[in-house]
């Protein structure tokens, strides 16, 4: 047999600190040498749905845990991350393998708020196929229908989990109607809730009309036959059932000999139904309840049964370190080394623990591998490359790590210690270095501006914040080339929370202040200028005065100087002075200490002395009548403007109008971006999208998105101000 385990030696570690537990007993963790041995699951949906404890659920019936951990308590496989015991919520990818007979199942636990995308994104490259967790409470959101969508577009395998059966306020009919509004008409139970005494007991098999019962206390079902009358109140969505799965079949004849009457062979609509689910075109709903353990079996066995090995999953595309395609590979762990870093974290320990899901060929410890990361550079990661030895593997259980000797192809497992290895970085061979084409990001789009506490806390602050971006593609590090402020951009308010305490955990003691709108500030009507700077100190003197005229320029119109002094007032060396000294305070500010644009300067005027003018002199004399040009005219603020494309389903197409319309956007246009959803294009002030990423979440119940690019500056309204 391939797999091997230890079951209930894999209890998860306490969460009381960041620490990555590590366990050098290599036996306690399920190693397998094919990779049609494997199932890589992602579990996707909205926050509390379900998805954490549900896995609590699935590691218990298997043994990999002794009993259920708490939440609250922060005892979860799933949640070991401090920052989501905190906010009692995950927020970060977990991985955690299960054992079912031969095979190896990979449940990839994600984060459901929209916040944490980022660690979402890296399960769903990670997965072969996807789990939705929708609650019998909540029922669908947009957001969840948005990635089924997603998912559709790709091809990747689903199945579908109505949680929380065991909650007051179920409601398994109505939320199954839900699902099978927002995810088409080929999402069909293969079980439904059997009820007993309290609630829900059991499961009923729609094909094989068997009910499994899940006594109090037991982790593995009990099976039974069902009875007359309960198959007969399930007996319609029985025959969608099976006429759905039909409707699937490669057998062309098999629907029509069904609806003949003929009696399909159970083995041949089972067979069929493995073979739709395995290639995305039926998707099978499993009702669970985790606090009972209701559906445990039935979801494993469709995970197994049902879901494609890595070895049918199509390889992302690879190229050399060049950017050229080289041939296509397949999961074959005798195949080139090519492993992808889908989540990075740092450890005061074992340093940097890279997870890393293997696409082809066999990672073994004490290797020396290529570590490579491309195309992340205007997410502040610069391309690199660099060849590092894999001391030791190991095999990923929430924050505890089981030693492993190898990872084949379609595996996921963690390397610690590569030093400069970074969440989208390609892991191959040294002698044959390749690159895993970047998998799709949404773009930060929330500034947070952060400080040092103190000016002794500015190294550890960069250190730091280096080693928490270096495992977030979410995140963007920009220090203000105007304002000289360090912003983080993040996904929104909970991530930066999480970025903030990550930092805080480190040692850094910094402090959020107010994001500085990089405004502009330019004349708003001609003005003459006199700059004077004569200084008698007894020796060698300075000596420089220069009339200017300044006029204001169309915007975009930059900078211009003329020179119009005539008999030579000033001699021919010091003009290019005044025009560095008028340049420089241009960069200062006149008002409010923003940069000046968009003027004319001419120089009229001036005089020089033959022994103390100079260089210096002149510079200096140019910013004093650029200053006292601005004193004697009105000195207009301009702010920046952003060209603004918002995407959201039709229904909130006039809420996001009429909320641009208050923050003096200027909408260019509206279209159709396909089936029921809007493009919206306007012109917005920047200062009016330092929360609308958050802002347009709410308004949109999830689903709205949008892209910024800066377009120019306007002039801003009074009340702006320098304080902007």
């Amino acid at each position: 047999m391939s797999v091997k385990s230890t079951n209930g030696s894999a209890k998860s570690a306490a969460r009381s600190g960041s620490e990555v537990k590590r366990t050098d007993a290599a036996s306690s963790a399920p190693t397998v040498d094919r990779s049609e041995l494997i199932r890589n699951v992602v579990l996707v949906g909205h926050s509390g749905a379900g998805k954490t404890m549900m896995l609590e659920a699935v590691l218990a019936s298997t043994g990999a845990i002794n009993r259920m951990g708490s939440i609250v308590d922060g005892t979860t496989v799933g949640d070991s991350d401090p920052a989501a015991v905190h906010q009692q919520r995950s927020v970060a990818l977990s991985v955690a393998p299960v054992v079912v007979g031969e095979i190896k199942v990979n449940l990839l636990d994600t984060p459901g708020y929209a916040d944490f995308v980022g660690e979402l994104r890296a399960g769903l490259r990670a997965a072969d196929g996807a789990l939705f967790v929708v609650s019998a409470v909540d029922g669908v959101d947009a957001a969840t229908t948005a990635l089924w969508e997603e998912c559709e577009r790709v091809g990747m395998p689903r199945a579908v989990v109505i949680s929380r059966l065991d909650h007051p306020r179920a409601d398994y009919s109505g939320v199954l109607a839900q699902c099978q509004s927002a995810f088409g008409e080929s999402v069909l139970p293969l079980y439904v809730p059997s009820l007993g005494e309290g609630g829900v007991t059991g499961l009923i098999g729609l094909l094989t009309g068997n009910v499994s019962e899940y006594p109090e206390g037991e982790l593995q079902p009990t099976m039974r036959p069902g009875t007359p009358e309960e198959l007969a109140d399930w007996e319609t969505a029985r025959g969608e059932l099976l006429e759905g799965i039909i409707a699937e079949s490669e057998d062309e004849t098999l629907m029509d000999r069904y609806l003949g009457g003929e009696e399909i062979s159970l083995d041949v609509v089972i067979g069929d139904l493995e073979k739709a689910v395995a290639r995305g075109s039926f998707f099978p709903v499993v009702p669970t309840a985790a606090t009972t353990g209701v559906g445990t079996a039935e979801l494993l066995e469709v995970l197994t049964r049902g879901f494609p090995s890595p070895a049918e999953h199509a390889v992302p595309p690879i190229t050399d370190l060049n950017g050229e395609p080289v041939k296509k590979l397949k999961c074959d762990p005798d195949g080139p080394l090519v492993g992808e870093v889908v989540r990075t974290t740092v450890d005061p320990f074992l340093g940097r623990v890279c997870l890393v899901r293997i696409f082809s060929g066999t990672l073994r410890d004490d290797t020396a591998v290529h570590v490579g990361g491309h195309g992340l550079a205007e997410r502040g990661h610069p391309d690199h490359d660099s060849d590092e030895r894999v001391a030791r593997l190991y095999s990923p259980f929430g924050s505890t790590l089981r030693a492993v000797p190898t990872a084949v192809a379609g595996d996921i497992c963690a390397v610690a210690k590569l030093a400069a290895a970074e969440t989208g970085d390609t892991i191959s061979s040294k002698d044959q270095p390749l690159l895993v084409g970047p998998w799709d990001m949404p773009e930060p789009l929330m500034p947070v501006a952060v400080e040092a506490a103190s000016h002794g806390d500015e190294d550890a602050l960069a250190k730091n914040l280096a080693r928490v971006a270096a495992g977030d593609p979410t995140l963007r590090v920009e220090r203000n080339p105007e304002t000289h402020q360090l912003v983080l951009w993040c996904m929104g308010e909970a991530h930066a929370d999480v970025v903030l305490e990550r930092l805080r955990e480190q040692g850094t003691k910094l402090q959020t202040v107010e994001v500085i709108t990089p405004l502009r500030e330019t004349f708003g009507a001609p003005a003459p200028g006199h700059g004077r700077y004569v200084k008698q100190s007894g020796g060698h003197g300075q000596y420089a005065i220069c009339d200017i005229e300044v006029e204001p320029l169309e915007r975009g119109g930059g900078f211009e100087f003329i020179d119009k002094t005539v008999g030579g007032v000033i001699p021919n060396t010091f003009i290019p002075s005044i025009e560095k000294g008028v340049r420089a305070q241009m960069q200062k500010g006149v008002s409010a200490g923003f940069p000046v644009v968009d003027i004319r300067v001419t120089l009229v005027g001036g005089k020089a002395h033959s022994v103390d003018s100079s260089d210096a002199a002149f510079q200096a004399a140019g910013a004093l009548a650029l200053r006292e040009a601005a004193a004697a005219t009105k000195i207009q603020l301009l702010e920046p403007v952003s060209s603004v494309t918002i995407e959201v389903p039709d229904d909130y197409v006039g809420t996001v109008l009429s909320d641009l319309s208050s923050r003096r956007g200027r909408v260019t246009g509206t279209t159709s971006a396909g089936e029921g959803t809007s493009e919206i294009n306007a012109e917005v002030p920047d200062v009016e999208l330092i929360r609308y990423a958050v802002e347009l979440r709410a308004l949109t119940a999830g689903t709205g998105r949008f892209r910024r690019e800066y377009l120019r500056h306007d002039p801003a309204p009074h009340t702006s101000g320098a304080a902007v």
